[in-house]
Order: structure tokens, then sequence, then C-alpha cells
């Protein structure tokens, strides 16, 4: 009687999607940053908690209310959401260029994923660490500044493609460095700024009129100001075209990181 068990196995079948392929890749993002849960959740808490503290003890007391909301009331959306897509942004840049760095890139090229699968899965990564850190930090912040919701659906839509936009730059950012300090640029010079400068700190209506247009240029306003109306129930943008600008720019990184992918740019020798 033949062994069975030294028969050759026939090919696995995946269908048009591997499924299995994809959550796989994205199970192993997700165990990559619980497996050092006191930097990558843990560290954002007391940073933003640190913000927190030094912008009330300093500006509180100064400017008692923003429009109509109470000062800490309406720094705090700003904090948790920086805190969410900074995080998704580190996530997924920091597996690309370890992963180009150390060699070891080859093994997410050789399974039989499509750029598709590929692009999903690791996004989707960066989306979970991005919304564990939010949802860490919101509920440290509940304990000292009080959070209504309002309208829970403009947290949760933010949230989700705000994390996702950081979340697919954080890829061509990775895709695009040759080394650490390639990374490092994009951080300092184009997150940090879009991040400080899209009303997370202040309203945009304390700006002079022709700063407020730069201001409407910038994708991260509206999905810390969308995300903000969902907590306090104002905003310093029109709500209705902030949605459909965070879809747009998640669905032009989307297309951009697909196609790195699909041709190899900068992954394949």
């Amino acid at each position: 009687m033949r062994d069975e068990a030294a028969l050759p196995r026939p090919p696995r079948v995946y269908g048009a999607v591997n499924w299995l392929g994809a959550w796989t890749l994205f199970v192993k993002e997700v165990r990559r940053f619980l497996k050092v849960y006191f930097q990558t959740i843990l560290a954002p808490v007391a940073t933003t908690l640190l913000f927190l503290a030094v912008f009330a003890l300093s500006v509180g007391r100064m400017a008692a209310q923003v429009n109509g909301v109470p000062f800490l009331e309406f720094l705090a959306p700003g904090l948790i959401m920086m805190a969410m897509v900074q995080n998704a942004f580190a996530n997924t840049s920091s597996s690309i260029i370890i992963s180009k760095v150390q060699g070891n890139i080859v093994d997410m090229l050789m399974p039989p994923l499509t750029a598709a699968e590929q692009t999903l899965a690791l996004a989707l990564g960066g989306v979970a660490r991005g919304l564990a850190v939010g949802v860490a930090v919101a509920a440290t912040i509940e304990a000292l500044v009080p959070l209504h919701a309002p309208h829970p659906g403009y947290i949760a839509y933010h949230a989700a493609l705000g994390s996702l936009m950081l979340s697919l730059l954080g890829m061509i950012g990775g895709i695009w460095a040759d080394k650490f300090d390639h990374m490092a640029a994009v951080t300092n010079f184009l997150v940090t700024p879009l991040s400080f400068l899209s009303g997370t700190f202040y309203s945009i209506d304390r700006l002079p009129q022709s700063v407020q247009a730069i201001a409407f240029a910038n994708p991260f306003f509206y999905m810390i100001d969308g995300f903000r109306y969902g907590f306090v129930g104002r905003a310093d943008g029109p709500v209705g075209m902030g949605l459909l600008v965070v879809a747009i720019v998640d669905l032009v990184l989307l297309a951009t990181t697909w196609r790195m992918l699909d041709t190899g740019y900068k992954l394949k020798a």
C-alpha cells in the first residue's frame, strides 16, 4: 500500500481572490505591532496626554471656548485623530522599509498574492493599528475630558478612511524610500507639516482669509474637521465636501500603491 503522505500534493486552488493569503498577510501585520504593544499602542497614548496637558496648561485658560465649544473638548478629537493616522502611517512605512533594508521583502513578493491583495492586506494592517491606537487614546482622554458623539457615523467614517489614507501614504513612502533617511524625510517634510497645519490644535476661522484657502487645500484638514464634527457637532468646513475629498484621496492613493506593487517599483530587481 502506497504511503499517501509521500504522494505529491495537488496545487492549491485559490479562486479569483486568494483570501487565505491576504488574511495571513493581514494577521502577520497585526501581530507585528501587537507584539510590541508598549511601543505601538501605549506610547502614543502617553504622547497624546502630554499634548493635552501642555495645551491645557498653556492655552486652556486664555481660550475658554473655540467656536462655542470648550477648548479641551475642541482639542481632544484632533489629538485622537492625529494619533490614529500617524500610527497607521508608521505601521506600513516601517513594515516595508525594514523588509527592504533587511532584504526579506521577497517573503512578501514570492507568495501567490496579487498586487491588489498585497495592497489591501498591508493597508488594512495599518488601519488596524490606527484604530487600536484611536480607541486607546479616546478611552484615556475620556477620563479627563468629556467626549460626546452626536454624529457617530462621521466619527467612524473619518477614523477608518483617515487611517486608510495614512496607511496607504506610508506604503508609498516605504516603497519609494531606499533607506531610513528617506523615510524620515517623508515624515518630517510631508506628514508632520500636513498634520500640524490641518486645524488639529486650532480653528482655521482664526487664520487670515488667504491662509484659509491653503488650509482647505490640505486633505488632512477634512479628515480632522469631519472627525471633530462627529464629536462636537461643529465644523470649520463643509462636511459633505469633506466626505468626498477624503474618499477621493483614498482612491488615488489606493491606485498609486497598487500600481507601484504591480510594477515592482523599487521592489523587484
